[in-house]
């Protein structure tokens, strides 16, 4: 196993894709879009970065449908994880970025770290399955209506 970090990400519209491609950048990491990757590709790796958005009513982006039950199986055991989600608090303040939390209740008890909680503080929004012991299991993004706040936020 490397110290070297992976970006595993989903994207329908090719803003997830732009977000993980920004952090390629800042953690000089190998990037997976999930609709080609393998479980075998997370085994190569200490430190996973996972890039997702919510779709809807709190439904995970179209490619990590397929791929988190491959994801769930891989051997995250003692690998450092950190999620980031994208979301729309206005459209869908009652399931803000649960594409985030999906991805932590999946993963949570398979012996990885999950790194980089977010306060809920400065989002707007009125829900989230995301939230653990009141922070985000994550890093939360809304390109739709707060992108003016990505960069910092990253």
């Amino acid at each position: 196993m490397s110290n070297k970090t992976a970006i595993f990400y989903g994207s329908s519209t090719g803003n997830t894709k732009t977000i993980a491609e920004k952090l390629q950048k800042a953690f000089d990491a190998d990037i997976f879009d999930v609709a080609k990757a393998s479980a075998a590709d997370v085994a190569n790796y200490d430190f996973i970065i996972v890039g997702v958005s919510t779709w809807g009513i709190g439904d995970l982006q179209d490619d990590w449908e397929d791929f988190l039950p491959k994801f769930e199986k891989a051997n995250l055991n003692g690998k450092y994880v950190a999620l980031f989600g994208l979301g729309d608090g206005d459209a869908y303040p009652d399931s803000f970025v649960d594409g985030i939390g999906t991805i932590y209740n999946a993963i949570k008890d398979s012996g990885c770290k999950v790194i980089g909680f977010t306060q809920a503080e400065g989002y707007s929004f009125d829900d989230s399955t995301a939230l653990v012991d009141g922070k985000f299991a994550g890093l939360p993004l809304d390109e739709d209506n707060e992108s003016n706040l990505t960069d910092s936020r990253l």
